[in-house]
């Protein structure tokens, strides 16, 4: 009997076709995968010495990556790049030095893995842990500094996890050369080189595969500008960790110490303005206003802070002579990331809190007030992952809390909130030990 046209059978003079060959980033993510169920189980001392290897290999190569990095900056410059951007994607023997210490400094961080999160004897007898364990595979999208390059596969491979990273195309040379220096010291520690693979590809589609890659890639990290953390959120399929944009407050209160109120405003600001725990907006009690703006206006004028203000900020900055620029409704939600700050006079506590719940990006506020009752109540009312009572914003971060390096500073809220040291870069598993229990 004849096979009609539609039968699926092929025929022996039409050969089957061949699948499609896979694409680059999912045959890295596969490796990446195998790579994981090998580091899982290793001990802290395998995979300290891995990061040991890095840091050593990183000062033999330090000609060598400076050299790739050269061919970005050129690229940079060609291009018109600012150069606040160049020196952030700039690599030198100093800083490669002290991205190699930053790695020693890793080493020396408690092992989250293996740590038991809780655990109990249940009335029947079971003995349960909740034991924490890697992630398995972790994606990195960020933008711009190669540093992040070295120290994202530092802090995955210290949990245990496998790690690709996917940095920006202006970065591509530095961070093919520095991957291909970490691989090396991976593998001539034993551990698989593909425990930390470059993502192929500059172009936006490989970004897209990667937030594709459910079931390879276990959970993906953004880090960068906004418009790149709310793509990979929107777009990903892969779970995200949501990382930082950093729309962050000091509110001044009624009972303030003017002279701190002006020295955490200051510094909050103007300390380093380009990180996303800098201040972007201040609050003032309209009971202290009067004598409160001429001090600040004076202050962040000599930083080198431009002010977009209020109206009652504009009439102090007139009595002053300082130029204020009138604040309009995208100034209370702009993240500058620059030497400006969006400035206004509230008429009380609860005018600050529903102004800061309403613009914050949930990342840092702070309050400046001798009032313990009105730090509590202000504490009470933030849904951000940090709020400082008497204390500049920029204590948010790994390092100021004491947990030695971070990969980001999370906005969510999911397990991870606020700086994520080791211990966000694993998930947990419960052991149940029985003598025979059946249920």
């Amino acid at each position: 009997m004849s096979r009609s046209a539609e039968s699926p059978v092929v025929s022996a003079a039409q050969p089957a076709a061949q699948p499609a060959a896979e694409s680059p980033v999912l045959a890295v993510a596969r490796r990446a995968k195998a790579a994981a169920t090998v580091l899982a189980p290793l001990p802290r001392t395998a995979r300290d010495a891995a990061l040991l290897a890095i840091a050593d290999a990183l000062l033999a190569r330090a000609d060598e990556i400076v050299t790739a990095n050269a061919e970005d900056i050129a690229k940079a410059r060609a291009a018109g790049t600012p150069e606040a951007i160049i020196d952030r994607l700039t690599l030198t023997p100093e800083r490669i030095a002290a991205i190699a210490e930053d790695v020693r400094s890793v080493v020396a961080l408690p092992d989250p893995v293996g740590e038991v999160v809780r655990g109990s004897t249940l009335p029947n007898g079971l003995e349960l842990r909740q034991v924490r364990v890697p992630l398995g595979v972790v994606g990195i999208v960020y933008e711009a500094r190669p540093n992040v390059t070295v120290d994202a596969a530092t802090l995955c491979l210290k949990a245990g996890n496998a790690v690709l990273l996917r940095g920006s195309s202006s970065a591509y040379a530095s961070n093919t050369a520095l991957v291909a220096v970490l691989r090396e010291a991976v593998a001539d520690a034993g551990l698989p080189a593909d425990a930390v693979q470059l993502v192929p590809g500059e172009g936006r589609d490989s970004v897209r595969e990667l937030m594709r890659a459910r079931g390879l890639v276990d959970v993906l990290i953004p880090r960068g500008g906004a418009s790149l953390i709310q793509t990979v959120v929107r777009e990903s399929i892969v779970p995200v960790i949501e990382t930082g944009v950093g729309n962050c407050h000091v509110y001044v209160d009624e009972r303030a110490d003017l002279d701190m109120a002006v020295d955490i405003l200051v510094n909050s600001k103007a300390q380093r303005p380009s990180v996303c725990n800098a201040a972007e907006t201040v609050l003032v009690h309209a009971g202290i206003a009067d004598r409160f703006l001429p001090r600040a206006l004076a202050a962040l004028t000599e930083a080198g802070v431009r002010v977009h203000g209020d109206e009652a900020w504009q009439k102090a900055g007139a009595a002053a002579g300082v130029a204020v620029t009138p604040a309009t409704e995208e100034d209370w939600e702009t993240e500058y990331l620059s030497y400006d700050i969006a400035a206004a006079v509230v008429p009380d506590l609860d005018a600050a809190v529903a102004h800061i719940r309403r613009w914050t990006s949930g990342h840092t506020e702070a309050i400046v007030t001798g009032d313990t009752a009105a730090a509590r109540r202000f504490v009470s009312r933030m849904d951000s992952t940090a709020v400082m009572v008497n204390a500049s914003t920029r204590f948010t971060d790994g390092g100021q809390f004491g947990f030695g390096a971070e990969i980001g500073i999370s906005t969510q809220k999911l397990h991870a909130r606020g700086p994520m040291g080791l211990p966000e870069l694993t998930s947990t598993t419960y052991v149940v030990t029985g003598d025979g229990h059946v249920r």
